[in-house]
């Protein structure tokens, strides 16, 4: 099948691929008059009176935007938000499918970052939670760090972080095969936007040996006068041998490769240049940084990518529909990392030790048993972190 073609077709018969609708009837003058006036006024002064009430009385507790300003829409770049809208109706398909979750496309017409952190937190009383979606890096590292500061409902960039709890999890079940000790290993990232800072950030986390990340100038190296603050900031925290020079030099020996950056930037000499029991995750979309194929042919013993046509789909839609419904059902006012690595551990646990081979690494992204298992263990650990309101 040739989805592109397929899917321009059936999206033209869509017309969307979400739509309101009522969870009430109102066909009849007594049930018009309690879903709306005068009966509404009661819930509406109960409401003033206690805004918690909001999440009692209303949709809220179960609604989340998905937002985005169109400036890194999948693999296409800046597209402008009316064009990402195919994408964020996508993500709310499956916020709803998946989680159980009621999922609004928000599509704001701004780059300015102090504009766009308004207008989520002028509309936040409406939502359970925020999730933030292909907003280019830095500045979509600025919008998510002010508005966790200011609201007291989850805000989270799945761009990042969702991209670093199913890597994590991919990453824990293909150590097993290898039989390596997370805290031995050394991981090379090619891609240092949102993706491959959270990534790293999140592994560090997690008590990985070392960490090299690359960008389209090569390796990143503390002191380098050329990085945005972002990158040299998590510069300092990786690259501990200060490593210099290009992809290729940096996976020489590695234990792991993830790639979050583009097509055809790896190479069979590269893949067969890393350690023994070679770990590659080639994440790129459309197009992977390596192909499924020729990572294998190359000498790695385990490889996934993020496409639904090869073994081990490494994708976030694992991870955003039972995170935030496990979020929501506790009243979470943060998602934290307790959240997020018990999703990481909940969703490479979903394959049983029995059936834990190269070419299944995780769970399929259909398998509603995962999305349950990551709402169940994100609802224990807010509550073991504090993080829980009910």
């Amino acid at each position: 099948m040739n989805y592109r073609e397929e899917s321009l077709k059936l999206h033209g018969e869509w017309r969307g691929k979400i739509e309101v609708v009522s969870r009430v009837e109102v066909d009849s003058r007594e049930k018009l008059s309690l879903a709306y006036t005068p009966g509404v006024a009661e819930p509406c002064l109960a409401i003033h009176a206690d805004v918690d009430k909001s999440f009692e009385l209303t949709r809220r507790w179960n609604t989340v935007p998905v937002i985005t300003d169109g400036t890194a829409v999948l693999g296409l770049g800046d597209i402008g938000p009316e064009a990402g809208m195919p994408v964020m109706e996508g993500k709310c398909a499956l916020f709803k499918a998946f989680g159980g979750v009621d999922a609004i496309p928000l599509c704001i017409r701004s780059k300015d970052t102090e504009e766009i952190i308004r207008t989520i937190e002028l509309l936040a009383g409406s939502f359970g939670g925020i999730n933030l979606e292909d907003i280019a890096a830095p500045r979509c590292f600025e919008i998510e760090r002010r508005l966790k500061d200011d609201l007291d409902i989850p805000v989270f960039h799945d761009d990042q972080h969702g991209t670093a709890v199913v890597t994590a999890a991919a990453l824990l079940n293909a150590l097993k095969l290898v039989g390596k000790d997370i805290g031995r290993i050394r991981v090379v990232i090619n891609g240092a936007g949102a993706a491959g800072i959270a990534i790293a950030k999140y592994l560090l986390k997690m008590k990985v040996g070392d960490i090299i990340l690359c960008d389209r100038q090569g390796v990143l190296c503390a002191g380098d006068s050329q990085l945005t603050s972002a990158k040299a900031e998590i510069a300092l925290l990786t690259n501990r041998t200060r490593l210099t020079g290009a992809l290729a030099d940096a996976m020489r020996n590695a234990d792991v490769f993830i790639g979050v950056s583009g097509p055809d930037c790896v190479t069979k000499e590269m893949v067969a240049s890393m350690a023994k029991g070679a770990i590659v995750f080639a994440c790129a979309n459309p197009t992977p940084e390596i192909s499924y194929e020729a990572a294998l042919e190359a000498g790695a013993a385990v490889v996934g990518t993020g496409s639904s046509e090869k073994p081990n789909q490494i994708n976030n839609v694992l991870v955003f529909p039972g995170l935030f419904r496990g979020a929501l059902d506790v009243r979470a006012s943060d998602i934290n990392f307790e959240m997020m690595f018990a999703a990481s551990k909940a969703i490479a646990a979903c394959v049983p030790a029995e059936k834990l081979s190269a070419g299944y690494i995780l769970p399929y992204a259909y398998d509603f048993s995962a999305h349950k298992a990551v709402a169940a263990a994100v609802a224990d650990a807010a509550r073991r972190s504090g993080v829980a309101r009910k």
